[in-house]
């Protein structure tokens, strides 16, 4: 009989899947804000903003993803005690976004620079030559043009922040992989049906974002 014949396996495999999107929806905002806020310092007159923004980007990008989850549940819950819900599969959701936001905005970050220097300086020059501030250049003037340049590369972090959250089953969390794993476990027969569920649904899910996004980075692109 087919595994996801049984309504308790399908149940399963849908929380697995909602696991999956609740954090890909969290991290990808948390991402997003903090991922600007380093843009923005990477850019800064400040010196000290400048080394500060290059200094997160360079350490969480070259850390790989698995150690920064590792961090948050051994380092702030385990040796902390930070505890962000009583319930245990809550708390381990939100540990496990902020490892991926944190991880995630360095490219965030990097996306949005190099849209930041797409945009002529000659038109942050003629704001400043207007009266606006750096803070207010950066959002009028130079983000909305920049964020329309990267919406493409921006698509292809979000891909890579939603295949990302897999990781977190690392710390316990039913999501989709764990989930795959207990139901191959349990059903070794079917094995390959299985995969090819969890594999295809991912696919399902995601290549449209693809397109989407190169849909959206085609309709908006700012013409030179």
């Amino acid at each position: 009989m087919p595994v996801f014949s049984d309504p308790a396996n399908f149940d399963m495999y849908v929380s697995g899947f909602m696991w999956i999107l609740k954090m890909t929806g969290a991290s990808a905002v948390l991402a997003l804000v903090l991922g600007v806020l380093l843009a923005a310092m990477r850019v800064s007159p400040v010196p000290v903003l400048r080394w500060f923004g290059a200094a997160w980007v360079n350490i969480f990008r070259n850390t790989p993803l698995t150690l920064i989850i590792f961090f948050c549940y051994f380092g702030l819950y385990a040796t902390l005690s930070i505890s962000l819900s009583d319930d245990i599969d809550l708390n381990n959701f939100w540990l496990g976004v902020i490892g991926l936001s944190v991880y995630t905005a360095a490219f965030v970050c990097e996306a949005l620079r190099s849209g930041i220097n797409t945009v002529p300086a000659g038109q942050a020059e003629a704001a400043r030559a207007i009266g606006l501030t750096f803070s207010q250049t950066l959002r009028i003037v130079v983000l909305p043009q920049a964020a329309r340049a990267v919406i493409a590369p921006l698509g292809s972090v979000l891909i890579a922040l939603c295949k990302n959250t897999t990781i977190v089953g690392t710390i316990g969390l039913l999501e989709a992989s764990n989930i795959m794993k207990q139901l191959i476990n349990d059903n070794g027969d079917q094995v390959i049906l299985i995969f090819l569920v969890f594999a295809g649904t991912f696919a399902a899910v995601l290549i449209p974002v693809g397109y989407l996004f190169g849909w959206l980075a085609n309709r908006l692109a700012v013409k030179r």
